[in-house]
């Protein structure tokens, strides 16, 4: 079968189809003692990129927790190459005032040597061990939410509340393969064939949301959960970069009238807006995915506005 150039060969299968590589560092914090890693403050440094979606979620629950002084945060430079992400003084992301690392794959080898995938964020830094814990973002949205912050702080949120473990986990899993995941297998898929497969499923799975959003405010109700981070992080992406640089372009988000108000009402919540970065986004996707677009022309456009109106909070949720 004839395939074109992959943006990451080591993640491409014989179809054509994009397979992300596993997560490498998987160690918990813990506040028993079941682990290596303590959950004491000023240990552990969170690096991330603003335009990594799995980065800034884990970045919105540090936010959401209200971890600012409990797990410090350092951006890299948007614009990656064939080194991975960097430490660059710029605006918005600065050199790395933990261990003075000049990419982040320094960090990769110095927890394994013999690490040979690409290095990803976000990363959860020890500055003890002096070694990665987790560059898992599921495993630091939980430890973030019920680890380094009590669970049932007065004020701030349980994202994940055991009464919905089950719907909550499923409906996860099922944003995470077509929809987290599948703008990426839409747009680094090698194969007309691999391509259409993760479009169409793409646009089944947003369809079903906009329709579940029409009577709640939030997917699981009045209250905003990890999962709707988890949908919030692609959908601010999506007329921005998903549709045009990754071909996801069935519809817009904007062209859904309850996912548009959805993604503007948790966009105006308290401190989310600080965590998005449309310069960082648009220049990382444009410029970094060359197999995509050669020119690493970036677009102007589009021109939206995030902060109109949702009437959202009208709607009485199941």
């Amino acid at each position: 079968m004839s395939t074109h150039p992959a943006q990451f060969p080591g993640e491409q299968d014989a179809s054509g189809a994009f397979e992300r590589q596993e997560d490498a560092f998987r160690d918990f914090v813990s506040t028993d003692g079941a682990t290596p890693f303590p959950a004491e403050p000023g240990r552990y440094h969170l690096y991330i990129s603003f335009a990594c979606p799995w980065a800034h979620r884990a970045l919105i629950v540090h936010h959401l927790k209200n971890l600012e002084e409990i797990v410090g945060v350092t951006v890299v430079d948007p614009v990656r190459d064939e080194r991975g992400w960097a430490f660059r003084s710029g605006p918005g992301h600065t050199n790395d005032p933990v261990e003075g690392f000049s990419f982040l794959g320094e960090a990769y080898h110095a927890t394994d040597p013999h690490f040979r995938g690409r290095y990803s964020v976000p990363v959860l830094w020890d500055k003890i061990t002096r070694r990665i814990v987790n560059n898992s973002e599921d495993d630091l949205c939980l430890m973030f939410n019920s680890v380094f912050a009590p669970k049932f702080e007065s004020g701030l949120p349980d994202l994940f509340p055991d009464a919905l473990a089950t719907e909550q986990n499923d409906l996860s899993a099922r944003i995470y393969e077509d929809v987290n995941n599948g703008v990426y297998r839409a747009g680094f898929a090698t194969t007309q064939k691999a391509y259409e497969h993760a479009v169409r499923a793409l646009f089944v799975t947003l369809d079903m949301l906009e329709a579940r959003l029409a009577d709640r405010r939030y997917l699981f109700g009045a209250r905003p959960v990890e999962t709707d981070w988890r949908l919030f992080c692609t959908l601010v992406r999506f007329d921005a970069v998903y549709h045009g640089h990754f071909k996801c372009n069935v519809r817009r988000i904007v062209d859904y009238p309850h996912l548009s108000g959805y993604l503007r009402d948790l966009y105006q919540l308290p401190g989310i807006a600080g965590t998005v970065n449309f310069d960082h986004i648009k220049r990382h996707y444009y410029m970094t995915h060359t197999e995509i677009n050669p020119t690493r022309i970036v677009p102007v456009g589009p021109d939206l506005d995030l902060m109109k109106p949702h009437a959202r909070a009208t709607i009485v949720s199941l």
